[in-house]
């Protein structure tokens, strides 16, 4: 117990000390003031960005977003099906879905943007505007690969947004998207552009701009105003583990849409251009393995046969650093600009090979469209509502998936609670055999469907990560 009193002791002494040196600390403060922070106010430049009025521009811009509803017809291939039903029709019921989503009237003859995923499938599409009016709509083209949709409505009166410049979007600049979250109609909320040039897995043109103001289910389609009341976005997806907004959602940016709108109010479709490689981002440590100045530029990972890349002389390895005058800063840069020039014209490329800069000439072609099928059999064979999506698996779409080029046909997708699920199938596999034939191609995955004997199980023979294994799907 004696040591607790010289505990006590020596902490009062230090206190003693502690009293002594804070004054002492104190009166060097007095006699020479230093810090080791800054506290002078940014010098911050005059904003080109107005501020914004949103109470009037919501007035103003409200009419000329639109509510866009469809229809589709789903066959009911999860759960229970009628036995009278299928007694006579050999098939499961279709039912009828409806979504909701939103879109924008661009100009007065009655085209609208929206995403293409609210119409994809659609049997029916009708639009509602501001003033209670619910008219048909005519989808007159769509694209997958940007998520885009032009539609056409035949009314007067309309109300349209103009298109703005998404790459004047500053970090930090206010906007405003109105839709029709949850079905709530003329939504309107406000933040800011939280970042610009996102890549999130969704496809090779991958290009968003990040916002906080809230966008949520039904929201797709909709514009992302800024504070001119032009549209620099179209609201399409959000990063949510709820379903419901965390502040964090995706637009695609005008500049991206203009092109692939024209063409599609044109043409009905888009024609992309094609060079033939597959590339990766350059790191710091491949920059320095590849004896880069920076970690800047596409990597090419691959050339494909015949491909106009493999035409200019490009090879594995090279790093291209500029492409028709235009510098690429990252891979993710290269396919928007290949895809946007037009086809035939001859480009310059500015690679780095083996650490010396190399100049190299390609003439762009066109890039083909990738056909899907969805595969569902023949009501008389026992392989109704086998239940995925494939394609012919081409050189081409065998490099765009990332695949050993392979006779086939490759799995894209595989419907939650169908046959093919059951069996253990998922998307990337290559089918290489049904029923101990080899198949080549969608059709003749189809005929031999068609063919195959009623009551017997349906036997596949697949590649899953290049490894053959056998898939049955049962009777």
């Amino acid at each position: 117990m004696a040591r607790y009193p010289a505990i006590r002791r020596i902490a009062w002494s230090l206190g003693a000390v502690s009293l002594v040196a804070t004054l002492a600390f104190a009166a060097h403060l007095r006699a020479a003031p230093a810090k080791i922070w800054t506290d002078t106010p940014v010098t911050v430049a005059p904003s080109t960005v107005p501020a914004p009025n949103w109470v009037a521009l919501a007035s103003q811009l409200k009419p000329a977003v639109v509510n866009v509803s469809t229809k589709r017809a789903q066959q009911d291939d999860q759960g229970a099906v009628d036995p009278f039903f299928q007694k006579f029709f050999g098939r499961p019921p279709h039912r009828s879905m409806r979504s909701l989503g939103s879109g924008f009237v661009i100009n007065t003859d009655g085209h609208l943007i929206t995403n293409n995923h609210v119409v994809d499938g659609a049997t029916e599409v009708r639009v509602k505007l501001s003033d209670g009016r619910e008219l048909p709509a005519q989808v007159v083209g769509r694209d997958p690969r940007t998520d885009l949709a032009l539609l056409k409505v035949e009314a007067t009166g309309l109300t349209a947004i103009p298109l703005g410049d998404s790459s004047a979007l500053a970090v930090g600049e206010p906007v405003m998207a109105i839709g029709n979250p949850f079905g709530l109609e003329q939504t309107v909320t406000t933040g800011i552009v939280s970042a610009t040039g996102r890549v999130i897995g969704e496809g090779p043109y991958d290009d968003f701009i990040q916002t906080d103001a809230s966008i949520n289910p039904g929201n797709s389609g909709g514009p992302l105003i800024n504070a001119r009341g032009q549209v620099v976005g179209i609201n399409t997806a959000i990063l949510s583990q709820t379903g419901g907004s965390v502040g964090i959602g995706f637009a695609i940016p005008v500049n991206l849409a203009k092109p692939v709108v024209t063409q599609l109010a044109n043409g009905g479709h888009v024609v992309r251009g094609w060079l033939g490689v597959g590339i990766q981002p350059v790191t710091e440590e491949l920059a320095k393995g590849f004896k880069l100045q920076g970690a800047e530029g596409a990597l090419v990972t691959s050339v494909r046969e015949g491909s106009p890349a493999a035409s200019a002389g490009l090879k594995s390895g090279d790093v291209i650093v500029e492409y028709d005058g235009r510098k690429v800063a990252r891979a993710s840069e290269l396919p928007r600009a290949v895809a946007e020039t037009p086809v035939g014209k001859h480009v310059t490329l500015k690679v780095v090979r083996d650490g010396a800069p190399l100049t190299l000439t390609a003439t762009v072609a066109r890039l083909e469209d990738i056909r899907e099928a969805r595969v569902n059999g023949d009501s008389n064979s026992g392989a109704t509502s086998l239940g995925i999506d494939a394609q012919t698996l081409t050189p081409r779409v065998a490099e765009q998936a990332g695949i050993p080029s392979q006779r086939g046909v490759l799995v894209t997708d595989v419907r939650d609670g169908s046959r093919a699920e059951t069996a253990g199938f998922k998307a990337g596999d290559v089918i290489a055999e049904v029923d101990h034939r080899p198949v080549a191609e969608v059709a003749d995955l189809q005929t031999a469907l068609k063919q195959h004997r009623a009551g017997a199980p349906i036997v596949f023979l697949v590649r899953r990560d290049g490894e053959p294994m056998w898939l049955a799907v049962g009777a």
